[in-house]
C-alpha cells in the first residue's frame, strides 16, 4: 500500500561556524533569508506542512534554546515536538534518537537536514520510494559550479566560456524518504553515510530520486549562499 509520510525529522543541531558571524547567536538553521524576515528552518516548516506533514521532530544542538524559543513562539503549521542530544550521537545516531520521537514510528517518514532551501513535491518523491520497494530514498540535486567552465575542441582551442554551468555529478541533497524498518538499520552513534547508506546500496534498497527539471535548491553554508538565496527568490517572486 502507498503511504505518503505525514511525519518528518529536521535536523537542526550544525553548528554552521562558515555562516559566522550570522551563527554566533544562533544555530544554522535559524538563520534568515535575507527579505523574508523568516529563519531557514520557517520557510522548511512550511514546505513540509504544504506537502502533506502534521507533526515534525526537530533535533536540536548547538544553542539548542534559541531555535526551541522561536518555536515556541511562532506561528508554525504543523505539530512540533524538540529533541535535544544530550552527548553529541553523530548524524546517523541523531536520526535515530530523533527518529523514536515521531508520533507513529511504524510509519514511513521523511528528513531533512536544517540548512537546506527547497522547493519540490515530496508527494511524488515518496511515490517514487514506494514503487523502488526502497528501505531510504535520497534527493539528488545537481547543483551549479561556483566557477565559469570553459569548453575546448579537440585541438586545444577555446570554443566557449560557460558561467556556473550544472555539475555533471549528482549529489545527496539532504532531503530523505525512510520506511518505518529504517531506523533500526541506524547507528546508535556515527554516520549512517557512512555505515547505513553503502549497506543499503549494496543490497539494492537504496534508492535515488533526481529533483525534478526546475526544483529549487540550495544549501546554506555561506553568507554568499545566503546572498544568492534572497536574489533568486526575489527573481521567483518577480
Amino acid at each position: 500500500m502507498h503511504t505518503t509520510p505525514t511525519q518528518a525529522v529536521v535536523l537542526a543541531g550544525g553548528q554552521g561556524s562558515r555562516l559566522r558571524p550570522y551563527t554566533d547567536d544562533r544555530p544554522k538553521p535559524m538563520v534568515e533569508i535575507p527579505g523574508t524576515g523568516t529563519p531557514i528552518i520557517g520557510h522548511q516548516l512550511s514546505w513540509l506542512a504544504a506537502e502533506g506533514v502534521t507533526d515534525a521532530v526537530v533535533s536540536c544542538g548547538h544553542l539548542a534554546e534559541v531555535l526551541q524559543e522561536w518555536l515556541a513562539s511562532a506561528d508554525l503549521p504543523l505539530r512540533v515536538t524538540t529533541v535535544v542530544e544530550t552527548e553529541p550521537l553523530g548524524r546517523g545516531g541523531g536520526l535515530k534518537y530523533a527518529a523514536t520521537h515521531l508520533p507513529a514510528p511504524d510509519r514511513p517518514w521523511y528528513a531533512t537536514n536544517g540548512d537546506i532551501w527547497t522547493r519540490f513535491s515530496l508527494r511524488e518523491m515518496a511515490a517514487f520510494h514506494t514503487e523502488r520497494d526502497a528501505l531510504a530514498t535520497l534527493a539528488l540535486a545537481r547543483p551549479r559550479i561556483p566557477w565559469g567552465a570553459v569548453e575546448t575542441d579537440t585541438f586545444g582551442n577555446i570554443t566557449d566560456f560557460i558561467e556556473a554551468p550544472p555539475s555533471p555529478f549528482l549529489i545527496n541533497a539532504g532531503v530523505y524518504v525512510f520506511s518505518a524498518a529504517f531506523a533500526e538499520l541506524l547507528p546508535d552513534v556515527g554516520d549512517h553515510e557512512r555505515a547505513t547508506f553503502p549497506r543499503l546500496a549494496r543490497e539494492r534498497r537504496l534508492a535515488g530520486f533526481p529533483l525534478p527539471h526546475g526544483a529549487y535548491w540550495r544549501a546554506i553554508d555561506t553568507a554568499k549562499d545566503l546572498t544568492e538565496a534572497a536574489k533568486e527568490l526575489a527573481a521567483r517572486k518577480a
